[in-house]
């Protein structure tokens, strides 16, 4: 197949040049994209912190933009869905939410995140749903849709969820455990991409721990954030991916942008090689690449990536160039 080529456009929203809720006033993570007919309406995850403990919490809040994806139109004045209660599942934060029109409402997928004692964090799939075209999301309940089971035993997250006919289908991440890799650091986690498909999109049909992207790193590769769209009658998913261990100061274990294809929604060939979308030396996105969000404006496909530090000073945007 051709090189999916991208050309990069450039950070496009840094939010500590903005006012945004809940005392939120760095990091704009995961952008995930919502089109109207004159706007375009990016999710990010913002992060504040907990007064009792110094620690950062993780909310939902969102930039409205024009459809040239340079002018900023507003910036939300609030988050848009409260953090979970006490003891539940996303009562720490919520990184990412995933957006899917269904009907007149707009569904949010939660990748709701709570800390634990032996290792930092355990997550799991909520779903809300916004009837005031995505302000505001109210959860369906305190629970998860999607969880930890018996095969797939931490770490479920990161759904991104595409209705493709009558279905609901989701792509995710599972974790395949925790490992201590050096006596100096805590417990890292290494987690893959997995598939499950729903009538409703609130009960999912699931097929324990299949992981359904191919490995580039080897087992200790973490995969994360996958995105699909249809490009030219075949569909094709980018993720980010890296190695388990020192990704956070190891410009070369860092986050890359990972690229797969498909035919019939089941199997999935990688092809990161057919992928140009790498970091830039000197630039906001020099060490690494990551958590991309795919979607279709005005006849061009976009790709919305952060950056440098896991997004802690915004996202940027590539077109692509068939």
């Amino acid at each position: 197949m051709d090189a999916i080529q991208w050309r990069k456009l450039g950070k496009i929203f840094d939010p500590t040049q903005h006012n945004l809720p809940n005392d939120c006033v760095q990091f704009a993570q995961s952008p995930q994209s919502l089109v109207f007919d004159d706007f375009v309406r990016i999710y990010f995850s913002t992060r504040t912190k907990d007064k009792s403990n110094g620690k950062y919490l993780s909310h939902i809040a969102f930039v409205d933009m024009q459809k040239n994806m340079r002018e900023v139109i507003r910036v939300s004045d609030k988050t848009v869905i409260p953090l979970g209660g006490l003891g539940c599942f996303d009562e720490h934060g919520i990184f990412p939410m995933s957006v899917v029109r269904h009907g007149d409402a707009v569904y949010g997928y939660t990748c709701g995140w709570n800390r634990r004692i032996s290792v930092s964090v355990d997550t799991a799939i909520g779903l809300a749903i916004s009837r005031d075209d995505g302000l505001t999301f109210q959860r369906i309940g305190d629970g998860p849709v999607l969880a930890s089971s018996l095969r797939e035993p931490c770490l479920i997250g990161d759904g991104f969820v595409k209705i493709i006919g009558d279905m609901f289908h989701m792509w995710y991440i599972f974790g395949i455990g925790w490992k201590i890799y050096s006596a100096e650091a805590p417990p890292d986690r290494t987690y893959k991409i997995g598939h499950v498909v729903s009538n409703d999109g609130i009960n999912w049909t699931k097929n324990e721990a299949q992981q359904i992207i191919a490995d580039r790193l080897g087992r200790d590769e973490s995969q994360a954030l996958p995105t699909v769209i249809s490009i030219d009658g075949r569909y094709h998913m980018f993720f980010c991916y890296r190695q388990s261990f020192d990704f956070r100061n190891s410009r070369d274990r860092g986050y890359r942008i990972g690229h797969a294809y498909t035919d019939d929604l089941v199997n999935w060939t990688r092809a990161d090689q057919h992928l140009v979308l790498d970091v830039t030396p000197g630039d906001w996105d020099s060490d690494m690449v990551c958590y991309p969000n795919v979607f279709e404006c005005n006849d061009r496909v976009y790709l919305l990536y952060n950056g440098n530090e896991f997004g802690r000073y915004g996202f940027g945007l590539a077109v692509l160039e068939k």
